[in-house]
């Protein structure tokens, strides 16, 4: 798997969980990376019948991998947007705060780009991007922060790191990025933020979200198949 495809790491809710729930994820997940397995041998061979003269069996073998590569893509969609509707459930966390824990970086990418697209068009003024703080990572790398200032880059937008190393937050006014000041209660504990009335405005921005993350799996596909030298 490339290095677009890390994720935060085992723990992928950013809250406590019910057991079924993350075996349900692992369980996507893993058959998602038993399919791009599937998928490298299937274009490994491919290429050996292709050296051989079997230009035949290398076409076979090339639409194999790429049936084991969308199927890939549809376990990948299903993870994502089950983490998604986990972890920034109504009332898990404020309406001005996406949770991207569990995402693929590539994922992250497409799901904020949205979620940003959305609140600016709303007339919101900043956004809360938890990210993690890589501990589950190789080496306790962070993968999601350096791509979320990315994208915040690439949209002019200014951002910084909040007290806690796992979370960012971004200015959505093109205004630098300096905090509103909170009560504790607020600020640190999210349960309290979201109202009752908010219900449905969350609700339409987790639909969008995850309409982009269904959008976004097709381009990530493409970009992994140009990895491989694919036998046309």
């Amino acid at each position: 798997m490339s290095h677009a495809m890390s994720y935060l790491g085992p723990r992928a809710f950013n809250h406590e969980q019910n057991r079924d729930a993350e075996a349900e994820y692992d369980r996507l997940r893993d058959l998602a990376r038993q399919e791009a397995t599937k998928r490298g041998s299937c274009f490994e061979r491919s290429q050996q019948a292709y050296a051989a003269g079997d230009g035949a069996g290398a076409k076979q073998l090339s639409e194999q991998g790429k049936e084991h590569g969308r199927r890939m893509e549809e376990y990948n969609r299903q993870a994502s947007q089950f983490i998604f509707r986990e972890n920034n459930a109504n009332g898990r966390v404020p309406d001005d705060t996406i949770d991207l824990h569990g995402q693929f970086v590539e994922e992250a990418e497409d799901i904020l780009e949205e979620r940003i697209k959305y609140a600016r068009a709303h007339g919101q003024t900043h956004l809360h991007v938890i990210v993690g703080k890589g501990n589950h990572s190789t080496n306790h790398v962070q993968k999601l922060k350096p791509r979320v200032e990315q994208v915040c880059r690439d949209l002019g937008l200014q951002y910084c790191t909040e007290d806690n190393a796992g979370r960012m937050y971004v200015n959505l006014t093109g205004g630098p990025a300096q905090m509103p000041s909170y009560p504790p209660h607020q600020h640190h504990h999210p349960q309290h933020a979201p109202q009752p009335h908010h219900g449905e405005q969350q609700q339409q921005e987790n639909t969008l979200v995850e309409q982009a993350i269904t959008n976004g799996l097709p381009r990530l596909l493409r970009k992994l198949e140009k990895a491989c030298c694919i036998v046309m």
